[in-house]
């Protein structure tokens, strides 16, 4: 017998696979390091007052997500 779910609950699970799919995709590690970096930014923005140090460490953060995300994946398509 196949299974039958409600329309809402139909939906609600599309919608939810949706954002997760837009969101984490293939690369779960950058989707956890933008989540990461604006908890810092906001942490660091919040806590000292020093706004101008945030815009400096944003796109330092970024730039090092990034780059490690691209040294990870060339590391591993040279293994396989």
């Amino acid at each position: 017998m196949k299974n039958q779910s409600s329309w809402p609950v139909r939906m609600l699970k599309g919608f939810g696979m949706f954002w997760w799919d837009f969101l984490v995709g293939d690369t779960p590690e950058l989707f956890l390091a933008a989540l990461a970096i604006l908890g810092v930014v906001a942490l660091v923005s919040l806590s000292a007052h020093a706004n101008t140090a945030a815009v400096v460490i944003l796109p330092v953060l970024v730039v090092a997500s990034l780059g490690l995300s691209v040294f990870r994946a060339v590391r591993d398509s040279k293994r396989s």
